[in-house]
């Protein structure tokens, strides 16, 4: 290993290094964080380690070594995590696992170095440093990942078949490095995964989820979904963007392949947005309209209620996929609204329709627009241009209803207490009406909104306003 490279290592690892030595431990850094070096991608903060010895009992020794805290230990499989200087630290005995044919859970075994690598994913993954005087620096690559790295390939260290069964979620792990690294997945990796994708049936709906959160997180999404359907893997993760595919022609009338319309919605959020929960609704926003598809024979094919419908579906998918509370409610409202911005583009709509979305959307109105506006995907750019200028409208709108209605807001410079006083009334409405009269005197303009005018014109009012409580020239 050059020394250039090393210089890259922070100093925990040559620090954990000199312990593993003064324990008789053998400490090797491995996985994402050699290959992110390799990568350039950018200093990663998780960092896995393999231990040949005993795992747990390396990490708690850190608590008195360096004053490591919240040592997490599982003892069954070997491993500990802990934090220290901002970085988390992943420290697992080396070892062989795999899955029976109906398990969620790992089988786990001591095993050597190269047995502990040749079970992990993809060769990228296989890339590890010993930390150790012995070897510090030495890079090992049994298994070609540099030659990988090199090629942009996603390969597994041993058949592809075997790897994808022994952990079925490598599946989705092969989509999401070949999606955000942009690289391609080997030949007979990809036809293993046709043949295994099955398998993800035993896999937790929680590690799931994560996965196509980071596939989501990408820079181009999209590239993530078109290879999970190209390898027949959607049916077991989403099966309800399988409905979607397709164009249908009747009379001249066509509508939209909604899975590619919805892909390059998620890509339009994705430029302009990281919120993982706007992009994640982005997904969903039209996952009814395959359920609400109608053909009308003067205006063609409609999908009428594909809005409220698809928030209503949004609930069990959100169940399957273990989405906390707060994540399911976002994606549901924005799903329900996110039709209704464009109504409220013409001329004519009034003041309380533009108040009912603002109160409707509440803090996601800003998402929802996002999401309106990445939702023309329109080739004609003319078209484009119009809708986009629509949303500008309907923003500017929003601005002046939530102008006036902060206008609104605002109190008279003569509080209630005072009118009481100079009008000897008890506290009732009769304060109340006069108090507002001063305030829309404000609004109209017909005094300014200082003190000494409102003041004045209420003892040019008041008496009217006394009549019917029998009280006048006080």
């Amino acid at each position: 290993m050059n020394e250039e490279f090393l210089q890259k290592f922070p100093e925990i690892l040559f620090t954990l290094g000199k312990i593993a030595d003064k324990q008789n431990v053998e400490l090797y850094v491995v996985g994402g964080f050699v290959r992110d070096l390799l990568l350039q991608t950018g200093e990663k903060k998780d960092i896995d380690f393999s231990v040949i010895g005993d795992a747990v009992s390396f990490a708690k020794s850190l608590q008195s070594e360096i004053g490591a805290r919240n040592v997490v230990v599982y003892e069954r499989f070997g491993t500990a995590m802990t934090e220290v200087e901002g970085f988390k630290l992943e420290f697992v005995t080396a070892r062989e696992e795999s899955y029976s044919a109906d398990s969620r859970k790992p089988k786990v075994k001591k095993a050597d170095l190269i047995s502990d690598l040749s079970r992990r994913d993809f060769t990228i993954n296989t890339l590890t440093v010993g930390l150790n005087e012995k070897n510090r620096g030495k890079l090992y690559d049994p298994f070609n990942g540099i030659r990988d790295i090199e090629k942009k390939m996603i390969r597994t260290p041993l058949d592809p078949e075997m790897t994808f069964n022994d952990d079925p979620l490598r599946i989705l792990r092969a989509v999401r490095f070949a999606a955000t690294l942009n690289f391609e997945i080997e030949m007979s990796t990809k036809e293993a995964i046709k043949k295994m994708a099955s398998r993800l049936k035993i896999v937790s709906a929680e590690r799931i989820t994560d996965e196509l959160l980071k596939i989501l997180s990408g820079k181009k999404p999209s590239t993530g979904f078109l290879l999970l359907s190209e390898l027949e893997v959607l049916p077991f993760v989403i099966p309800e963007m399988i409905p979607m595919k397709g164009v249908e022609q009747r009379n001249d009338f066509h509508h939209k392949d909604v899975f590619f319309h919805t892909l390059k919605v998620v890509d339009n959020v994705a430029a302009v947005s990281e919120k993982l929960p706007l992009r994640l609704t982005a997904l969903f926003h039209d996952v009814a309209k395959p359920r609400t598809k109608r053909f009308d024979e003067k205006i063609g094919w409609t999908f009428h209620g594909h809005d409220e419908i698809g928030a209503r579906m949004m609930e069990k998918i959100a169940n399957r996929m273990r989405l906390s509370r707060h994540l399911k409610e976002y994606s549901q409202k924005l799903i329900r609204l996110h039709l209704r911005p464009i109504f409220l583009a013409g001329e004519g709509v009034t003041d309380s329709a533009v108040r009912r979305l603002i109160v409707q959307a509440g803090e996601e109105l800003d998402d929802l627009i996002l999401l309106c506006r990445a939702d023309i995907t329109s080739g004609n750019p003319e078209r484009v241009q119009k809708h986009l200028q629509n949303f500008d409208l309907v923003m500017a709108r929003v601005q002046e209803v939530r102008e006036k209605d902060a206008l609104r807001k605002f109190q008279s410079p003569v509080r209630g207490d005072e009118i009481m006083e100079i009008c000897q009334l008890q506290p009732g409405p009769e304060v109340g009406r006069i108090k507002k009269a001063i305030e829309e005197a404000i609004l109209d303009g017909v005094i300014k909104n200082e003190y000494d005018e409102a003041l004045n014109y209420l003892y040019e009012i008041k008496d009217e306003y006394l009549k019917n409580t029998g009280k006048k020239n006080m």
